[in-house]
């Protein structure tokens, strides 16, 4: 038999896929008291229940019929979904250790090999995490050097703005280049400007990772890992994943000629700086190896840019979508500070402002299913068994939406954050950087820039759609990707007086 031959390459694929079938079985005959959830057809399981532009939005609706945990099964993957808040919670801060890991998923095997923070496991995932938020910290973090740069960058963002006069645009790299120059400032010690070409293509490398990430393309090689080689979307994510690497690889090559311990610029140095103590102690089985300062780098890089930039993007669509919301943003920002450079002291004194910020935050939902966990041990929740190494989706959608904590889950509604005098109050189920362990790394930058971002943008401008559409017109429709993100749309900035 011809091993080239597609028939017979099709009958081995046929007997390797049966035999993986019987043996996922093993999982449901434990004789354990295992997490219900819908029977699976043979080598697909239960992606034909699968809405694949909105997966979270099926896996809420199957909650909703077998409860808060739940198994679900994507081509012989078996995974556990975790739904609204109570539970999440119980897995994520209550029983945390138990379940800190990542699963094994290809496409991330393949670009990440295990390197970085977060995709990896263990004592490297453990090293990675504590060096860098320890680092950005360093670097200013919550400080107020770092909100100097972050008011400075909003002054560049407001000049591109004002450049259009009022006319249409759309804003998508603008955003994604001011929010990335603030994470760009930390990691590689320099700002770029708008239209410096190395960076448009690195944003670039970021969104359609991002995007192509979320794709049918990758969610079936992820099922069926075998067919690799028929992905489209796998050699995408590769191709990007190298060329950014090999971007960061050039930096440090370039940091390590101008290295002073004394004189440390950025994340890199202080990398670097730990990458030769390592070398003078001998440490050859160390974690400060070139491998790890690109996918760091890279990782911090990608989510420090683009969740940020999505969300306030979210906030332009919002602020058009419901424009008595706007206004009253609007007002409030006049009387309290003026025309006053709108500064993180500024937060307290306005609270429906930053009720604003926390209803985009939440409605926007755009982790819906957060990253995926894995058990680090055999657990119990909820009354069911899951065993060590399950594969966990902590549906934080249904958290950000989950109808026993918020009023009116569905509808943008600021008042969530406000109570019945006008006072901002935090809410527990606000979880839009998950929880736990592995919350984001960077949740205070991404605060800090989403308040001072949109406050400074709502002061200067009021934003309206471009000409011939109505507010009615405005989709909210989720684009496709690993993130939720809108449709790209025009706008006109309009010059307040």
């Amino acid at each position: 038999m011809d091993w080239m031959d597609p028939i017979a390459l099709l009958f081995l694929l046929a007997l390797t896929l049966a035999f993986l079938w019987k043996r996922s079985d093993f999982w449901k005959s434990s004789g354990k008291n295992l997490p219900p959830g819908p029977r699976s057809l043979p080598l697909i399981g239960n992606l034909h229940l699968l809405d694949l532009k909105k997966p979270y939005g099926t896996m809420l609706k199957l909650s909703k019929q077998y409860g808060p945990v739940f198994t679900l099964q994507l081509g012989f993957q078996k995974m556990v979904v975790l739904s609204g808040y109570k539970t999440v919670k119980e897995a994520l801060v209550n029983q945390g250790d138990a379940f800190v890991d990542r699963p094994r998923i290809p496409m991330f095997e393949e670009a990440e090999r295990g390197h970085g923070i977060v995709f990896s496991n263990g004592e490297n995932w453990k090293v990675m995490r504590r060096f860098a938020i320890t680092t950005l910290r360093d670097y200013g973090m919550g400080k107020k050097t770092i909100e100097d740069r972050i008011v400075e960058e909003c002054s560049f963002l407001i000049q591109k703005f004002e450049s259009f006069e009022g006319k249409p645009f759309e804003a998508t790299t603008f955003m994604n280049a001011a929010v990335a120059n603030i994470i760009a400032s930390i990691l590689l010690g320099k700002r770029y400007e708008f239209e410096d070409p190395t960076f448009i293509r690195l944003l670039n490398l970021v969104n359609e990772e991002i995007r192509v990430l979320g794709s049918p393309s990758v969610l079936l090689y992820n099922m069926f890992p075998a067919l690799g080689f028929l992905s489209g979307g796998r050699k995408t994510v590769l191709k990007n994943s190298k060329e950014l690497r090999d971007f960061i690889q050039a930096t440090f090559v370039e940091h390590l000629k101008e290295l002073d311990v004394n004189d440390q610029r950025s994340f890199i140095d202080a990398f670097l700086i730990q990458q030769q103590e390592e070398k003078n102690k001998n440490q050859s089985n160390g974690f400060f190896h070139n491998e790890n300062l690109k996918a760091v780098v890279s990782n911090l890089f990608g989510a420090g840019m683009e969740t940020t930039s999505t969300t306030l993007r979210w906030s332009l669509l919002l602020m058009m979508k419901y424009p008595e919301i706007q206004k009253k943003v609007q007002e409030e920002i006049t009387k309290v500070i003026g025309s006053t450079q709108p500064r993180i002291e500024h937060r307290a004194k306005l609270p429906y402002t930053d009720a604003v910020v926390h209803e985009v935050q939440r409605f926007a939902n755009i982790a819906p299913g957060s990253a995926p966990h894995a058990t680090t041990a055999d657990v119990t929740l909820g009354g069911y068994f899951i065993p060590k190494g399950t594969h966990i989706i902590p549906l934080l959608y249904s958290v950000l939406y989950d109808e026993s904590e918020w009023e009116k889950p569905f509808k943008f509604y600021p008042e969530h954050f406000l109570d019945s005098e006008g006072k901002f109050v935090k809410r527990d189920a606000f979880l839009p950087f998950s929880a736990g362990r592995r919350v984001c790394a960077g949740e205070t930058l991404a605060r800090m820039e989403l308040f001072l971002f949109f406050t400074s943008l709502m002061q200067r401008f009021t934003f309206q759609p471009a000409p011939g559409k109505s507010k009615e017109d405005l989709d909210l429709s989720p684009g496709v990707g690993i993130t939720v993100s809108p449709i790209p749309f025009k706008f006109c900035a309009l010059p307040r007086s």
